[in-house]
C-alpha cells in the first residue's frame, strides 16, 4: 500500500509527536507516517541523525526540540521502560503540550496510573502498549488510569483505528495481559538453558515445530531486548534468570547489539 492511498482511506486523527528513538518510537513513526505527518522527538542531536537513517524524511520531522511538539495534539512517550527516566521525560513535557494534548505511553509493565499521576494531566493519559515490530503486529493493550475523560479514551481508541491497529482495553496491572503471562514461559526457556545445557537454537527449534510459535523463546527474548525483558520481570515480580542477567551485564542484549542468546550480523 502507498502512503498516499493509506492516508487517504486512514487519516490520523490527531497531530502526532512521539518521543524516543528507539526501536518502537522508529517503528511507530514509520507506521503512523502512512497515515499522516509526524514529529518524532529524539534526546539528543546524535540519537536524531541516527534516526533520520531509518526514517523517511518526507514523512516524519526528526528533531530534538522539545519546543516542535507544542502545536501536537497527541504525544507518544517511547523511551526506556525506567519509571524515573519517564517521570522526568513528562515534567519536561508539561513546560511544552498544550492543556488539551493526549500524552501516552508505551510502557509494558509499569502502572498507568502511576505514570499519568507523574505526567500531571492524568486526566489526558493513556497506556498504549504497542509490540515489536510495530508496523506488523495488530495488538495495542490499552491501559487508562482512573482519571482518564471519556474524550481521552475516544481519543486513544480512535488513533489505534487508525493506525490500524486492534486495541484490546486490559486492567492496569504490571505487565498487563501478555507481558503477565508471556514472560514467566520466556524465564522458563532460559532456566531450561541452566539446567540442561541445550543449546538456544535446539529450545527454540522445539517451540516452533512442536508448539507452532513463529519465534522460539529464546530468540523472542533478543528481539525484545534482554534489558527490557530484565526490566519487565522485575515490574511483575519474576524470577530474572541469573543467565540472562549476565548478559545485560555484559551488554549483550540481543538483536539490537548483535548478541544475546543468538548472534546477529549489524
Amino acid at each position: 500500500m502507498t502512503g498516499e492511498s493509506a492516508n487517504t482511506q486512514h487519516p490520523l486523527p490527531e497531530s502526532l509527536g512521539i518521543v524516543g528513538s528507539g526501536t518502537i518510537a522508529r517503528g511507530l513513526a514509520a507506521l503512523a507516517a502512512r497515515h499522516g505527518p509526524v514529529i518524532l522527538c529524539a534526546r539528543s542531536p546524535a540519537s536524531a541523525e541516527r534516526t533520520r537513517g531509518y526514517l523517511d524524511a518526507d514523512a516524519v520531522e526528526v528533531t530534538c526540540e522539545q519546543g516542535c511538539l507544542a502545536e501536537t495534539s497527541f504525544v507518544i512517550e517511547a523511551i526506556v521502560e525506567e519509571h524515573a527516566a519517564k517521570a522526568a521525560l513528562f515534567g519536561e513535557l508539561g513546560e511544552v503540550l498544550g492543556p488539551e494534548t493526549v500524552l501516552a505511553t508505551t510502557t509494558s509493565s509499569l502502572s498507568a496510573n502511576e505514570l499519568a499521576s507523574e505526567s500531571g494531566r492524568p486526566e489526558r493519559f493513556a497506556a498504549l502498549h504497542v509490540f515489536n515490530p510495530v508496523t506488523k503486529m495488530a495488538l495495542v493493550e490499552l491501559a487508562f488510569p482512573a482519571a482518564a475523560s471519556e474524550d481521552t479514551r475516544a481519543r486513544a481508541r480512535a488513533l489505534c483505528e487508525a493506525l490500524g491497529k486492534t486495541a484490546v482495553e486490559v486492567p492496569d496491572t504490571p505487565g498487563f495481559v501478555v507481558n503477565r503471562l508471556l514472560f514467566p514461559y520466556l524465564f522458563d526457556a532460559v532456566a531450561l538453558l541452566e539446567r540442561t545445557g541445550m543449546e538456544p537454537a535446539a529450545v527454540d527449534t522445539c517451540m516452533k515445530l512442536g508448539a507452532a510459535h513463529p519465534l522460539g523463546p529464546l530468540a523472542l527474548l533478543d528481539l525484545v531486548g534482554l534489558d527490557v525483558a530484565q526490566a519487565i520481570g522485575r515490574t511483575i515480580g519474576a524470577e530474572v534468570p541469573a543467565r540472562l542477567e549476565a548478559l545485560v551485564a555484559e551488554g549483550a542484549l540481543g538483536r539490537k547489539s548483535g548478541r544475546g542468546f543468538h548472534t546477529y550480523e549489524r
